[in-house]
């Protein structure tokens, strides 16, 4: 049968959508937009925006902005982290390619990087899935300090309060 219209429009929804234990989904309208108040500052030159964030096992997902050249510190990563690129264009300094919208891009735990945006005429957005701390690394690569999701829980707080969102929009992305 070739589906030529909403077919599925006659089937009834599940009724026990959630198991008794199970947290509500998150669902965020415009995940990328263009209200900067929701992005948090990284750095000078690169926001997140947080969309999900699971303190009890130092994960987080964001969307990562830059609207022009930018830079986050160069960082470790000790977990997996998933990409996927929005718009505008990014990558690593340790790395030949380079990122455009639609490309993904897996980090392997153990990689060590430092995460550039290029000049391009859209913003580079970025969608992240993170886990564990970023260990912050000098020019060398030695340890220079961390960032779990505890440090970035703080940092949207006082931002989105700062901005008038108000801190405790960050508990409602909490799962």
């Amino acid at each position: 049968m070739t589906a030529t219209s909403e077919f599925w429009r006659s089937i009834p929804p599940i009724t026990n959508v959630f198991k008794p234990d199970a947290k509500p989904e998150v669902h965020i309208a415009n995940a990328a937009t263009d209200d900067v108040r929701y992005y948090v500052p990284f750095s000078e030159t690169v926001s997140s925006r947080p969309l999900w964030i699971s303190p009890s096992e130092n994960r987080w997902a964001d969307v990562l902005r830059a609207d022009k050249p930018g830079l986050v510190n160069r960082h470790y990563h000790p977990h997996e982290v998933f990409a996927y690129t929005i718009s505008g264009k990014w990558g690593y300094l340790e790395h030949d390619w380079i990122a455009t919208a639609g490309d993904f891009v897996f980090e392997t735990p153990g990689e060590s990087h430092t995460l550039v945006s290029y000049e391009h005429p859209d913003p580079m957005l970025v969608y992240f899935i993170v886990k564990g701390p970023l260990i912050w690394l000098d020019e060398k690569g030695g340890s220079t300090g961390h960032f779990d999701v505890h440090d970035y829980i703080a940092l949207c707080r006082e931002h989105y309060e700062k901005v008038g969102i108000g801190a405790a929009h960050v508990d409602t992305l909490f799962r």
